[in-house]
């Protein structure tokens, strides 16, 4: 049979893993598929400097709208990045007729539904498993491996850098800025952190994996985030004491609200396994209810880990691009036809349990008034520590774990109690989730 077409454009640190796993495992590939994945043209900004394709066999450019435009590819690999120009790229390669393959997780959470709506149109596929964990195979377990299953929620550990900051937080009693510097310094985290740090990428990440798991449509915009530079090792320590770890957790749940979906940082029990993931790396726990509990673990990043993704995509449009539109597998799991509305839950309809730090005189009758608040509002405190005061300091740290409580009223409470005199300063506050 002739080979399948691929045509990449992007040759930075995906791109080039990319190329690179194709040549190096294409006699494995083609055992899998039945015929040969061969990369036919490559665009990147800096072509002059690739080594990694042979120019005597591949069309080489600057310009990726070649690579789109080319009658010979079958199959666009888009590995540019970003919302523009990666949208009007991979736009016209459907419009021309082409599959197309990306680890843009942006431009999927962003721009999926028209993009899903125009190949559907053209008949060709877009296939994604490289925009959520990198090398772990979550969308396709998602997809197809628990469609048997009434999924109720997921929890992950999706972004590499923030996972790193508070891994070093936590092991080595760093501050949240020193470690910053460091990540960048490695190259875990951009000279713009913002992404990473304050949730958007793993914010891009829950919503396609949210999508995939309740049938909904794909909604960035209703995806609640919240950022971990707040985080201080004191709080990563004192919840160590009480028996949890600090991770910036991506969280989509069912509830009868209607869905969840939040990332913010969560305290976990340190006997959940997800709560053991540290470093650079990546996991998703998935609840369902035939199946129960599974999690899936690996690299969330890096050349060959993601390119192992997007390879593994190549392989499966190689597989369905002569089969019929109406019998190959829904981008998004669910016929497009049968997506539902299911509101999305706001933040003050949250249900879950709370981590809270504050500082109080050390003075009779203050424990007192902030546990009549709680009770007030209708909130349990099932754990507390009163740390002993510095010397020469009249004030002392109270840290309380509550029970699962609605979030509006979590709020309101936080606001009488730093209206007391005997508070100084803002409470703080962290979700926590027993992930049970």
């Amino acid at each position: 049979m002739q080979p399948v077409k691929i045509g990449l454009m992007g040759l930075g640190t995906v791109g080039g893993g990319t190329a690179t796993v194709l040549i190096r495992n294409c006699e494995e590939i083609a055992r899998r598929v039945g015929r040969k994945l061969e990369v036919v043209h490559a665009a990147a900004r800096d072509i002059a400097d690739q080594t990694i394709l042979d120019a005597s066999k591949v069309k080489l450019s600057d310009d990726a709208s070649s690579v789109v435009n080319d009658p010979d590819v079958d199959i666009v690999v888009e590995l540019i990045g970003g919302y523009s120009p990666a949208k009007e790229l991979v736009l016209r390669a459907i419009e021309n007729g082409k599959h197309v393959v990306t680890a843009n997780k942006a431009l999927i959470a962003m721009h999926g539904a028209e993009i899903f709506k125009a190949a559907e149109e053209k008949g060709v596929i877009v296939a994604y498993e490289a925009a959520v964990a990198g090398g772990i195979p979550i969308i396709k377990a998602i997809r197809e491996g628990l469609a048997a299953n009434k999924i109720e929620w997921l929890a992950g550990i999706i972004n590499g850098t923030g996972n790193f900051i508070l891994t070093e937080m936590r092991d080595k009693g760093r501050d949240f800025d020193d470690v910053l510097k460091e990540a960048q310094a490695l190259g875990y985290a951009e000279a713009d952190p913002t992404f990473d740090v304050e949730g958007i990428d793993a914010a891009h990440k829950l919503t396609i994996l949210a999508s995939l798991s309740f049938g909904i449509p794909l909604q960035f915009d209703k995806t609640f985030t919240e950022g971990i530079s707040k985080v201080t090792r004191e709080d990563v320590n004192f919840a160590e004491e009480l028996g949890y770890r600090i991770k910036h957790l991506g969280i989509a749940r069912r509830t009868d609200k209607g869905i969840e979906m939040r990332v913010h940082p969560t305290l976990i029990p340190e006997k959940r396994l997800i709560a053991n993931v540290d470093g650079v790396m990546n996991a998703v726990l998935v609840n369902a209810d035939a199946v129960g509990s599974t999690l899936y673990y690996g690299a969330g990043a890096g050349a060959e880990p993601t390119a192992s993704a997007v390879v593994a995509d190549l392989v499966d449009v190689a597989r369905a691009m002569d089969i019929d539109v109406k019998d190959r597998v829904a981008m998004l799991g669910f016929q497009p036809a049968s997506l539902q509305d299911t509101p999305v839950v706001t933040a003050d309809e949250f249900e879950t349990a709370y981590y809270v730090r504050m500082l109080a005189d050390d003075r009779p009758g203050v424990l007192a008034d902030v546990t009549r608040i709680f009770a007030d509002n209708e909130i349990s405190i099932e754990a507390v520590i009163q740390k002993e005061p510095v010397e020469g300091q009249t004030r002392v740290c109270l840290i309380m774990i509550t029970s699962l409580i609605v979030e509006k009223n979590m709020s309101k409470a936080l606001s009488a109690i730093e209206a007391l005199d005997s508070i100084e300063g803002d409470v703080v506050k962290i979700r926590l989730e027993h992930l049970g």
